[in-house]
């Protein structure tokens, strides 16, 4: 089986099914496993530089008429063709995430090669896990697939039975810093598991930029900042685009020291098998929830200057 994964998280699937080996192409943006997927082809490309553009400048590229998703990724349609790809695993949920399936779905048909294309379009966290199963099905380890879904679940319930019964703090999950974007589809569920009362968005939304005054009415105990794309020190380099707002030092969970600075890619914003370790992550953040692999400071911090308390 020749795979092509145009979706990180799809990387993270075919990598959780024992199956990284069968991967013949990838994006730019797959990171996960890195040892397996590093010597990978990559068949795509960004038509912008997010480390030399500011998040706003971000965001007014990739935003309105200008830009609808297959627009904003370059497909190397000749390295797909040589690749010779039994099946191509694409996305139809996010515009801004990765080539979008239309386009896929219309260089796959002039190859003529008999390649399956599979969009996978979750947007809860049991979506997120049916995904397994769904790509486990076309690639032929529908048991596997079953096996590894059960023991995601195995460990979200453990998660959800060491917070049972502790006071839920209310938390704000922030996707984007300019213009502030909730995080929604999975998100929200994941803060509830890990023992959290969620705002600003509810489970499987698709959410739109709010105004900072929703966030400060919202009042926070806890404030998770995991932007899309960005790792935690590109977010701290911008983390003055929420502490320079007016009211900042007024938030609960900034008079409390209880602002954190999250992976995003790897563990909130993708939606793979690791949204569950977003869930212990999480746990840990708002209970001291110890899981069996110790949450690193590179998963979960402080912001700069508030102290966890």
């Amino acid at each position: 089986m020749r795979i092509v994964s145009l979706l990180p998280a799809a990387t993270d699937i075919v990598a959780e099914l024992g199956l990284a080996g069968s991967l013949v192409g990838r994006t730019h943006e797959c990171d996960w496993p890195p040892q397996e997927v590093a010597g990978v082809p990559v068949v795509t490309g960004a038509d912008i530089d997010q480390d030399r553009l500011s998040s706003r400048e971000i965001s007014d590229a990739v935003g309105g008429a200008a830009h609808s998703g297959s627009s904003l990724y370059t497909l190397d349609t000749g390295a797909l063709a040589a690749l010779r790809p039994d099946v191509v695993l694409t996305q139809d949920l996010c515009a801004v995430c990765a080539v979008s399936y239309e386009r896929v779905s219309r260089t796959v048909r002039l190859l003529d090669a008999g390649t399956r294309v599979l969009s996978l379009e979750p947007r809860t966290l049991d979506d997120v896990l049916d995904c397994l199963v769904t790509v486990g099905d076309l690639l032929g380890v529908p048991e596997a697939a079953r096996e590894r879904r059960a023991a995601l679940r195995e460990r979200l319930d453990a998660v959800r039975g060491a917070v049972a019964g502790r006071e839920r703090p209310r938390v704000a999950a922030i996707e984007w810093l300019d213009p502030l974007w909730p995080a929604g589809h999975w998100v929200p569920e994941q803060i509830t598991a890990a023992g959290g009362e969620p705002l600003l968005a509810a489970p499987g939304e698709h959410t739109a930029p709010v105004q900072w005054a929703a966030v400060r009415a919202s009042a926070p105990d806890v404030l998770l900042v995991l932007p899309c794309g960005f790792p935690p020190e590109r977010t701290r380099r911008e983390a003055d685009l929420l502490t320079a707002l007016p009211g900042w030092a007024d938030l609960p969970a900034v008079r409390s020291g209880r602002v954190w600075v999250l992976d995003g890619p790897a563990y909130f914003n993708r939606p793979g098998p690791r949204v569950v370790r977003g869930t212990e992550v999480l746990a840990h953040v708002l209970h001291g929830h110890r899981p069996p692999e110790p949450v690193t400071a590179a998963e979960a911090g402080p912001l700069a200057g508030h102290p966890q308390r």
